[in-house]
């Protein structure tokens, strides 16, 4: 990093910035609460406008690199916000995978989905019955190491998902392997992180909706929204 003295002071002259982005709204349930297959779902219609409120956002921000996890909803988000750019697919970053929902008792699902992503999640978590937290650093933390290492761009987007963009976001802030689940990532949010070379990773901005900036239109979370969706299947008629 370039710095230049003024008085006393070392004025820091530049910082590599990050722009990163949970991917915009997508149906993980049919109407009745039937599950779909979580790896190929598109956003929907919200999605498809709250990408481009983000869009609209980054709208004169010239960009270096615009990395994708591969997964649809996430390469789907990437194309409306960032057109220009070619995305990068890091197939390392996809999102922590459930289990099969079917092999959830009754009695423990409300817990599964809302102690999810609650407080410091232990490492030998498994979410949702599938993989586990320790599993998702595993590979998240090492990418984000190597992207953070190459020092060929300036500004990047980043359009990732939920729990990876936790992870992310609590290595960023607190420089050690954990996940904080209560960094809560709207659909289509940016959060806006700075790296300088002597003095590592400055979180700006978290969770940030263009959509809805101050989040007037709800207080839950993402994983009770999905219980909600979930439950009319089990309950049945």
């Amino acid at each position: 990093m370039r710095t230049v003295t003024a008085g006393s002071e070392i004025v820091k002259a530049s910082r590599r910035r990050l722009y990163l982005m949970r991917h915009g709204e997508v149906a993980y349930f049919e109407p009745g609460g039937r599950p779909v297959e979580p790896g190929a779902v598109p956003l929907t219609a919200a999605g498809i406008e709250q990408a481009r409120a983000a869009a609209r956002a980054l709208d004169g921000v010239s960009l270096d690199r615009v990395i994708t996890s591969g997964m649809p909803r996430a390469v789907e988000t990437a194309r409306i916000v960032a057109p220009a750019n070619e995305a990068e697919t890091w197939p390392e970053l996809h999102e922590i995978r459930g289990g099969r929902l079917s092999d959830i008792a009754d009695h423990e699902l409300e817990e599964a989905f809302t102690g999810a992503l609650r407080g410091v999640v232990p490492e030998e978590r498994r979410f949702l019955g599938g993989e586990t937290t320790g599993s998702m650093l595993d590979r998240v933390l090492p990418a984000f190491e190597r992207l953070t290492a190459d020092t060929s761009w300036s500004t990047a987007l980043a359009v990732l998902h939920g729990a990876v963009n936790r992870a992310i976001l609590s290595y960023a802030l607190t420089g050690q392997r954990l996940l904080l689940g209560g960094l809560e990532q709207a659909p289509g949010c940016i959060n806006i992180l700075d790296y300088g070379d002597a003095d590592g990773w400055v979180v700006r901005a978290v969770n940030h909706a263009p959509y809805d900036p101050v989040h007037t239109t709800g207080r839950t979370t993402t994983m009770e929204d999905l219980l909600a969706g979930y439950l009319p299947f089990r309950q049945g008629p």
